[in-house]
Parts: C-alpha cells; structure tokens; sequence
C-alpha cells in the first residue's frame, strides 16, 4: 500500500513531515517497507531556459544550445526534436546520475562540440513512460527551481498491511489511526449523498451468497476522456496508470477510502436487470486484462440477459468496460465475500487491486458510501445527471459489543493508563464506547474480545512504553534440558544416519486410500481443508510416504534407497493418539555384479534394528512371528516385543500387494519402532575422572628386557610395572620383542619403557635404583621373568 503526504493531509490536519510519519506509523504497528522520495532522486536536476538553439556544425540532427542554468549560461548539445530558443526544461549539470538511462555525464566533445551538462526528457527522469523529446515546462518557473518543485513531486510511504487490517487499504484509515496516536487530527467525511433526478431504470438482484448487499445508480450524460493532470498525478504517486476519467475516478475511491468500485457502459449491458450470482457451467468472460476466463458455481459473476459482464470483487469485462464514446454509465459498489473473493483470485490467478481488498474484507456498510464519493467525483470531472440509488440485499450484521473492564488493559499489558485515555483511543479508532460496552467498528471484523482492545491501547499508547521487567527464574530441570523422547529422537537419527540411511522430511498427511491401507483413515482424521487432494487426512504411518519416496527415486535412476523419518503418527484425533515411530526402509536394488551380494538383505534390516534400539537402552526384547499387521509379509516379518501388549517394534518385508497399490517396485523391507513404548532406562551412578594434576617437574624414561617364556603375552608385564609404584609411575610401554640369538631356547626378550613422573622433588641416583629394583621384582614374582644380562 503506498501514499503521499499531501495526500494523507486531506484526511488528516497535521503539520508532521514525511519522517515524523513513518515514525508515527511504525509506532503504531504499521510496519513500513520503503519511503520512495524523489528529492533524493533527482535532487542534481533543476529548470533552466533554453536561450539559444542552432544547428550543430558537423550533425544533422544536433543542436547546440546556450543555456540559462543555475551554474550560469552555458552551452549544452541536445538532440530533441523540441529543443528551441524560449523553452523551458530540465537541465542536469556534469557529474549528475540520470535513472532513466544509467550514465553519469561527463564534459566529452559530441561531434566536435562539448556540451556543458544535458537537457532531459521525462523517461530518463524517469516521471513518464513515453517522451518525445525533452520536457516542457511552463515558463513561470524560475531558472534554478528543483525538478521536484517543477512536476510537483513528494514522497510515497509504502508500507506491509496485514491480513486482519483491510482498513489500512485506504488513506483515511491510515490517517485514522495516526490521529488516535496524536499525529494530528481526523478530518471530517464531507460525502454528502447525491440527489438522484429519475429512477435507476436498471433493477439489481444479488443471490445473498456470494454477493450480499449490491448498491447502483445510473449516469447519464457523462462525457469520457483523460483525466486532469491533478488526478493522475495523484494515481501515478502510488503507482497505478491513469486510464480515462470514470476509471481513474474507481481507482482513487479505492485508494482513499478501501472501497473498490466499478463502472459499465449501460449502452452495452443486455437487459434491464443486473445481477449479483454465482456462476454457471459452461459460461465465461472475457475480461480486461484481454485474458478470456471459464467461470463455475465457485464464483461470483455480475451478469446481465447476456451473461457475465464482471468476475464479482476481482476485474471487469470488456464487453461492458468505458470508452471515450460512453455516455452513460452504471456505477457498481458491492461486497463480495472475501473467502470466495481470495478463492477465486487463486483459482483464475488473478491478483487485481479489488481482489486484494474484496479478499481482506472490505467495510460492509461501505457500498453507499462510496456510491455517493464516486458520483461526486464523476458528476465533477465528466458531468452527467445521477439517478436515484438502488440497494439489493443486505450488509452482515454489524459486530457485537463487548463487555471491557478497563482495569483489564493493566492486568493484560501493565500499562497504567487512566481509563479516560483508554476510552479516548479507542473513540478516535471508530469503537463505539457506552459504559462498560464497546462496540467495534464495522471496518474492524478483527476485533472479537477485550485482549483485541487491549491490544488497540497497547498499539495506539506506544509499545515503547510497556514496563520492562525480567522473566522470573525457572529451575532447571534435573536431567539436562531434553526430555528422554526428544533425546532418543535425537539420537535414533544420528544412529540410522551412521549407519548409512538418508532422513526424510514427509508431509504428516497421506491420501484416504493409503491410510486405510495401513489400518487408517478414520473420518474424524480427514482434514477440512487440505492443502492437497492427494493428502486429505492425518497419516496412521509413515510407510506410505516413505513407500512413495523410494519410488520416485527409483523412477529417476536411484533405486537403491535407504531412508527413515522419525515423526508424528496418529491413531485418533485426541492427543493420547499421537504417537511418536522411527520408520525406516530399504529398497534392496543394487546393480547387478559378478560378485554376487552376500547375506540376506532382511538380516541386515534387521542388524540396524537391534543396534538402534541397543542404543535407545531398549531391554532385552521377544521376536514373535506371524503376529504383525496385513501390510508386512507373512513369512518373512516379524515383531520386538515386551509382551503382548507391549510391542516395540514391527520388521521385514512390505507385502507385495502394497507396493502394487502404491505404484512401487519391490522387495522393499522396513521397520517401525515406536519411541513411546521403549521403558525409561534405570538410572545409574555416574563415574567421574579425577582431578588433572600436572606436575612441575619432569619426568624420566627408563628401559627394562625381560626374559620370559615364549608363549607369555607381553601385556602382562605391564600391569606389575604400573602397579611397583602408583605414585611414580606414570606409564610403561612395550616397545620391542625378540626372539633368536642370545636368547635361550623356548623364551623371548620383552622391551619396556617406563615412564617415571616425579611429585614432589627430583628424584636421587638412590632412589630411581630403588624404584627400579622394585619393578624388577614385581616383575619376577607376577611372571617368573628374569632381568636379561
């Protein structure tokens, strides 16, 4: 949604700039994207008057001129058409940017001649789309004057609107909203209605479905054509093209007031009745984005004796639409439902500015109003004699009133605000306010409760002034911060993911007949409004997604497919029956070789099975056969139980009927495992290491050969030496055993390095011979070992 300020000023009497704005708005909850302000733009460009225009000496088609610029006369080479002596136009010095053509100008000779700076059109202003050489200016201007000044440029505010503010798609509920926070004052509504002089010869019908309440009028007399620069200038601001009068007159309704309307030429309408409907089979329209579109009982049309001449709520059509040869027109404003108006726009794929707001909610009681708005403006602009209104149908009922303690909006956001204030806010926003009963706007669809209207103070009052307080202290819970289902979770994908399974992310929907398939489809579990015909219901397994995954991969080259989900299935439609399953699956396809596969696929399945759940902590567990559900294989599947009520987990071989159903190749294998039924583990002790101590003095190596019988392994010489002296010796490695000459027969020499960390104070020649007998010793008494030479 975009806007200007001299715009916003008609509805609002302020004196704040384009800043203070955007200040005010994002205080206020509008969230503001971009500020598109020309000045920025074309702030090198100023008018200058064309003194002197001659033929360029070496070019046909050049000019060179002398200039009156705010840097003094100067010569400039132009190639317009309309350049001449006594015009008026825009000039931009050397070193200035022009958008329209992306260059920055420099002093550089053209055909011989340097020109001093250039003379612009509108298109490398970027201000028009067309240009037929440089710009006109009328001649009041004064030499110097800024190119904003000159086309009477200003700032566009362009800001996100939320889906549950259609009142924000107009300026005057903007400017509603920036008075309740004090930016200025809310003007009043000057529509006043306009007398009709002869009865609407044209009856309006409406269905009350699709299009409950249908207000018109007939105009006759007008005369079509561009509208003034005021108008259009107003409409380019924001970004919308101008198109003829009685258009443009639509467009500014709705943009000032969220009030789309829309206008026939009643020369070409069929019948005396227009109306309001829903469409019928086989009927289309062509509309007026020249694209021709099949309408059906899902959509609203506004048809005449012919057909439909309108899609309700989303684009005229051309067979009805204005030209600068329409004399007479009916003038449309509606309210069309905006579920079916936002269904439509995606059915056709059609996102016209009156679908965006039709489909947001428009004000209900706004078709009248605006009625009138735009006859003014017609009957200004294009002349013409109104008829009296017609209304069919009727507006939804207004909201209801709601109960609302003030003493609620410090209870709910701490704010102490006095119940005066609250009650100011909320009368500048449009509620109506009696006693303890506020009654919501009829623009305001979205306020149902009083934490809605304490919402609106908290909004209007600045959020910067809620108190700031910490969130109180919350014990850590004893165990680590993941729960044992989210922990096992955790850990089944990083043990499936080493054992070489790929995860995968499916939808927690599935197609009807797949759920019931695998012991689904309840119709309590049938979504309401699916995001796909293909997954109409909550899944009772991930095997069918799974199933499917591996069949689309086969079918693109991949089937040798290793895959598991760990997610949600669902029994019922209470929480109870939501249960937590790692499913996995193979789909056994290697391509063939000479060296045929070893082992049966199954068992491997089976393997990371039992691996995972050893690293769940799962206890020991019963395999039963022949027990488990009709889409595994009877023969070769199987379940992991505690007993009978008490099934951890279901494996084997999918049955051949199932992946015929599915369109998918088999053998495919899986398993279920269910993370819920898996006994919380025991809890044990939890074994510390001791303190690290490093000690400052360094430590010495010495090296023992031992004798010992051929057969003794040589570890068992090390543990008598670590335990000599638990103090000193830090460590004792074999480093070499040998066997052959200078050893006797049917013994072998064993190596030792034994590392000596001393403690407490460097150890003497006395006292490493000590320590070094000690290791002898208990070398000897463990093994029978002898100190060899």
């Amino acid at each position: 949604m975009k806007f200007t300020l001299s715009w916003l000023k008609e509805h609002l009497d302020t004196t704040a700039d384009v800043s203070a704005v955007v200040e005010a708005m994002t205080m206020a909850g509008l969230e503001v994207e971009h500020v598109e302000d020309p000045g920025k733009r074309l702030a090198a460009f100023t008018v200058a008057k064309i003194v002197e225009a001659v033929q360029h000496p070496n070019a046909d088609k050049l000019r060179v001129c002398q200039v009156d610029t705010k840097d003094g006369r100067l010569e400039i080479v132009c190639g317009a058409p309309n350049a001449r002596a006594g015009l008026t136009t825009i000039y931009a010095p050397i070193g200035a940017y022009v958008p329209g053509s992306g260059v920055t100008l420099e002093a550089r000779p053209v055909r011989g001649v340097v020109s001093n700076g250039m003379l612009c059109s509108a298109r490398e202003l970027e201000i028009s789309e067309e240009s037929d050489g440089i710009v006109e200016l009328s001649d009041d201007l004064p030499v110097g004057a800024s190119a904003v000044e000159a086309f009477g440029l200003e700032a566009a505010i362009d800001f996100e609107v939320t889906p549950n503010r259609p009142d924000w798609l107009g300026v005057r509920g903007i400017a509603r909203d920036l008075a309740a926070a004090g930016l200025g004052t809310l003007k009043p509504d000057t529509t006043a209605p306009v007398k009709g002089s002869f009865p609407c010869p044209i009856e309006i019908r409406v269905d009350g479905d699709a299009c409950p309440v249908f207000a018109g009028r007939l105009i006759r007399g007008v005369k079509n054509g561009p509208s003034p620069a005021w108008l259009q200038q107003k409409l380019v601001s924001v970004g919308l093209r101008p198109i003829n009068a009685l258009v443009d007159v639509t467009n500014l309704v709705s943009q000032d007031r969220c009030r789309p309307a829309h206008v026939y030429d009643a020369a070409k309408l069929k019948g005396p009745v227009i109306e309001a409907r829903l469409g019928r089979e086989g009927e289309s329209i062509l509309a007026l984005d020249g694209k021709t579109y099949a309408v059906g009982p899902e959509i609203c049309v506004i048809a005449d004796a012919s057909g439909p001449v309108c899609l309700g709520g989303v684009i005229g059509g051309q067979d009805s639409g204005c030209s600068d040869e329409t004399t007479d027109v009916f003038l449309e404003c509606a309210w069309f439902d905006p579920i079916r108006t936002a269904q439509t726009g995606r059915t056709l794929g059609i996102n016209s500015d009156a679908q965006y707001r039709f489909a947001r909610g428009v004000d209900p009681e706004s078709p009248v109003p605006g009625l009138e708005l735009a006859t003014q403006l017609i009957l200004q602009l294009c002349g013409g004699e109104p008829s009296e209104v017609r209304v069919a149908g009727h507006a939804p009922a207004p909201p209801k009133a709601i109960a609302f303690d003030r003493g609620y909006v410090k209870k709910l956001s701490g704010l102490n605000v006095p119940p005066s204030r609250i009650d100011d806010i909320l009368t500048k926003l449009g509620f109506a306010v009696d006693g303890d009963a506020v009654t919501p706007p009829s623009w305001r669809r979205d306020v149902e409760g009083k934490a809605d209207l304490v919402e609106e103070v908290a909004r209007i009052e600045g959020f910067d002034a809620l108190p700031a307080e910490p969130l109180p202290e919350i014990a850590r819970p004893a165990g680590g911060v993941l729960t044992i289902r989210q922990r096992r979770m955790r850990d089944a994908r990083r043990a499936l993911a080493a054992r070489g399974y790929a995860e995968a992310i499916t939808w927690s929907f599935m197609r009807q007949e797949w759920a019931e398939m695998f012991g689904g489809g309840d119709p309590k579990l049938v979504l309401t409004n699916p995001i796909a015909s293909d997954l109409s219901t909550m899944r009772p397994t991930a095997l069918g997604n799974l199933i499917d995954a591996a069949a689309r991969n086969a079918r693109k080259g991949f089937p040798d497919a290793a895959l598991f989900e760990v997610g949600p299935n669902f029994r019922g439609d209470q929480p109870a029956d939501q249960w937590t399953a790692v499913t996995a699956l193979l789909a056994p396809h290697s391509p063939k070789h000479w060296a045929k596969a070893g082992g049966d696929p199954l068992f491997a399945l089976k393997a990371d099975l039992l691996a995972l759940l050893d690293e769940l902590g799962a206890p020991q567990l019963q395999v039963v056969q022949g027990q488990n559900a009709g889409w595994w294989h009877p023969g070769r599947s199987a379940r992991l139980q505690l007993g009978p009520k008490v099934v951890i987990a279901e494996f084997g071989e999918l049955h051949p009927r199932i992946l015929k159903a599915l369109d998918a190749e088999g053998p495919m294998l899986a398993f279920e495992l269910s993370l819920d039924a898996i006994p919380e583990p025991k809890k044990k002790g939890v074994k510390t290491k001791a303190a690290l101590e490093l000690s400052p003095l360094m430590p010495l190596t010495r090296d023992f050969a031992f004798l010992v019988g051929a057969d003794t392994p040589a570890g068992d010489l090390v543990r008598p030496i670590l335990g000599a002296d638990k103090a000193l010796i830090a460590d004792a490695r074999v480093f070499d055993v040998y066997a052959g000459t200078g050893v006797p027969e049917g013994q072998k020499s064993v190596a030792v390095e034994v590392v000596v960390q001393p403690r407490e104070k460097t150890l003497t020649d006395g006292e490493i011979e000590a320590l070094s007998g000690r290791i002898v010793g208990a070398v000897e008494k463990a093994v029978g070992a002898k100190l060899r030479g």
